[in-house]
């Protein structure tokens, strides 16, 4: 991948990134905040580049230059990020009622991050069988190979 943000005067997209693969596009003139923007987007991007286990982190961290959100409506990347990495702190997995209490959100919704993070194949989920009543559910995030 190119490491480079383009400030150019060129109008021509196609001309400019695509041809030279860049990421990134900040267009003169331009303003500080567009150009901390930008920066502040790579160092996020250059953060977590190295996290990517699975194609859903791949296109959540490319989404990261792009300033674009992958997320279905109502969730949030700050939750989202919150509940992956308590589940990353837990080999063994954990229920969605642990998930929220460490969290500070209700099961519910913690649940509803942890089947996102199933979808994206960043997660998985395993039945949990107990003597009576219905198995519960544990999620976990696969160590890598």
């Amino acid at each position: 991948m190119c490491d480079v943000i383009a400030v150019t005067s060129a109008r021509a997209l196609a001309m400019v990134a695509v041809s030279l693969g860049i990421s990134q596009c900040l267009p003169k003139p331009f303003t500080y905040a567009a150009l901390l923007e930008k920066l502040t987007r790579y160092v996020r991007f250059e953060d977590e580049a190295g996290l990517a286990i699975g194609q859903g982190d791949v296109d959540r961290v490319l989404g990261t230059l792009r300033g674009s959100s992958e997320l279905p409506e109502g969730l949030a990347r700050d939750t989202l990020d919150a509940v992956a990495a308590r589940l990353r702190g837990e080999p063994d997995g954990m229920a969605a009622r642990a998930v929220a209490d460490a969290v500070g959100v209700s099961r519910v919704t913690a649940r509803r991050y942890l089947e996102h993070l199933v979808e994206l194949g960043v997660a998985e989920r395993a039945p949990r069988y107990a003597v009576v009543g219905r198995p519960e559910l544990l999620y976990r995030i696969p160590m890598e190979s």
